[in-house]
C-alpha cells in the first residue's frame, strides 16, 4: 500500500557510485586517484550499487514499520537525505560537482551493446529488465514473500492475526525494491554516460504512473507483474509517440500527472465499487 517517493534519487546516488568506479584511467583520479579500472570493477560496482540501495530500503522498511509511520512521508524525508547525499559524493576529491563521465568502453559495451536478431540490434540492457522482471515475478508469485505481500497490502491486521510478520515483510519488500534500484542505476548509468545530481530526478513519477496503469491499485492488494509490464510499455509508447508529434517537453509533465490522476481516480472508483 506504500508510495516510495525516493526511488530516483536512490538510483541517483547508485549512478554516480558506479560511474566513479567505472571510469577509464585517463579520467578516474579525479575522483579516487589511486584507484584504476579493472574488469573486476564491473560486478563489484553492481553489488555495491545493489548493497547501497539495500540499505536505503532497508531504512525506509525500518522506519515504515517500527514507527507507523506513512510510506509517503519517510521516502519524502529520504529523498531529501539522498538528494544531500549525492551532492556531497560528486564533490569528492577534484571532481568538484561536475558530470562523471568518461565511462570504460568495457562496462558501456556490457549494458549498451546488443544482439542482432533478423537485422534488429537488440540492446543488453532490455534482456537484463527481462531477466530481473522474471527474477521478480518468481518472488512475486511463488515464494512466501510475494503471498505475504498482497496479505499486508490487502489487510495488514488480518495478516498479523494469520501469522504473518508484517514488520518483516515490510522492511523486506523495500530492501527488495531498494535492490532492484541498485541493478537499475547500474543499467542507467552505462546508458546516459554522464551522470550527476540530475540522474534519476523524477523517476519514481514514471514508476508510479506505469504501475497504476498497469493496475496496481493504491489501497494494496491488487497487481500483476504483466500488468506492470504492459503499463511500462503503454507508458513508453505514449511519451515516444508525443516525442514523435514535436510536443512541448514541459506538456509532458502535464500529461503525466493527468495519466497518474485518471488513473488513480480509477483505481478509487473501481475501490468504491467493490465495497
Amino acid at each position: 500500500t506504500g508510495t516510495d517517493l525516493s526511488a530516483g534519487r536512490c538510483l541517483g546516488l547508485c549512478a554516480c557510485i558506479c560511474a566513479s568506479l567505472l571510469q577509464s584511467n585517463a579520467v578516474m583520479g579525479k575522483m579516487f586517484p589511486t584507484l584504476s579500472y579493472s574488469a573486476w570493477l564491473i560486478p563489484l560496482a553492481l553489488l555495491i550499487s545493489m548493497l547501497v540501495g539495500a540499505c536505503v530500503g532497508g531504512f525506509n522498511g525500518f522506519m515504515v514499520s517500527r514507527f507507523k509511520l506513512h510510506p509517503f512521508i519517510v521516502t519524502l524525508g529520504t529523498q531529501l537525505i539522498l538528494y544531500g547525499g549525492v551532492m556531497w559524493y560528486v564533490s569528492l576529491g577534484q571532481n568538484n560537482s561536475a558530470p562523471i563521465a568518461g565511462l570504460d568502453e568495457g562496462y558501456t559495451r556490457l549494458v549498451t551493446g546488443g544482439m542482432q536478431i533478423g537485422g534488429v540490434q537488440i540492446p543488453n540492457f532490455l534482456w537484463i529488465a527481462v531477466l530481473v522482471t522474471l527474477i521478480v515475478w518468481v518472488i512475486w508469485n511463488k515464494t512466501v514473500l510475494g503471498k505475504n505481500m498482497f496479505a499486508v497490502g490487502t489487510n495488514p491486521e488480518a495478516a498479523a492475526v494469520s501469522g504473518v510478520s508484517v514488520a518483516k515483510t515490510i522492511v523486506s519488500v523495500f530492501v527488495l525494491a531498494g535492490v532492484l534500484y541498485g541493478v537499475s542505476a547500474f543499467v542507467e548509468c552505462a546508458r546516459v554516460s554522464s551522470n550527476s545530481t540530475a540522474t534519476g530526478v523524477n523517476y519514481e513519477l514514471d514508476a508510479i504512473a506505469a504501475c497504476v496503469i498497469g493496475g496496481v491499485s493504491f489501497v494494496g492488494g491488487t497487481g500483476k507483474i504483466g500488468g506492470i509490464v504492459i503499463g511500462v510499455l503503454l507508458l513508453q509508447i505514449i511519451f515516444v509517440g508525443l516525442n514523435f508529434l514535436s510536443v512541448d517537453q514541459n506538456l509532458l509533465y502535464i500529461i503525466k500527472g493527468l495519466i497518474i490522476l485518471l488513473a488513480c481516480a480509477i483505481d478509487m472508483r473501481k475501490y468504491l465499487a467493490r465495497r
